[in-house]
């Protein structure tokens, strides 16, 4: 694998260390950017996200790319539920709309295992949306990363 492939932080991961790569996944999905997002995936990834699978990093970037051609105006807040080694577990929620303007909260968890590279082998998803009143919304900061300032799950009662 060549250094432009290494992810830090590495396994085996510290609370510091794992906290640090949740928030960077953050980053990246809030860029909405599939091709930056795949590139955080072994080339070999394998996923299950709700109903759907990928077998590899391309099927990853084109199921991106179909997600956030739905989910518009998409911002996400991860935060860490557990850690060991090479794995992490967060639980997650994050807000947008459908192209009639119809708001939703999606709210889930993901285990992740990661290669000695710091790349995401596994990723399994559990998401369910809860539509929701765009005055119910309670991430606001304008689109792509999150402002340190702005509060996490927990902070907003989720």
């Amino acid at each position: 694998m060549s250094n432009a492939e290494v992810r830090p932080p590495l396994p085996p991961f510290t609370r510091e260390s794992a906290i640090e790569k949740v928030r960077l996944a953050e980053d990246g999905w809030n860029s909405r950017d599939p091709e930056r997002v795949s590139r955080a995936y072994t080339l070999d990834t394998r996923w299950r996200n709700r109903a759907e699978f990928a077998n590899n990093r391309e099927e990853a970037k084109d199921f991106l790319t179909r997600k956030w051609a739905k989910e518009l105006d998409y911002r996400l807040i991860k935060e860490l539920w557990a850690f060991t080694d090479n794995r992490i577990a967060v639980r997650y929620a994050y807000e947008w709309h459908d192209d009639s303007g119809n708001w939703f909260r999606s709210y889930g968890n993901e285990n992740w295992e990661f290669n000695e590279d710091g790349l995401m082998a596994h990723r399994f998803a559990s998401i369910n949306d809860m539509p929701i009143k765009e005055g119910e919304r309670k991430f606001h900061w304008p689109l792509g990363r999150r402002p340190d300032e702005h509060p996490g799950l927990s902070d907003l009662g989720l």
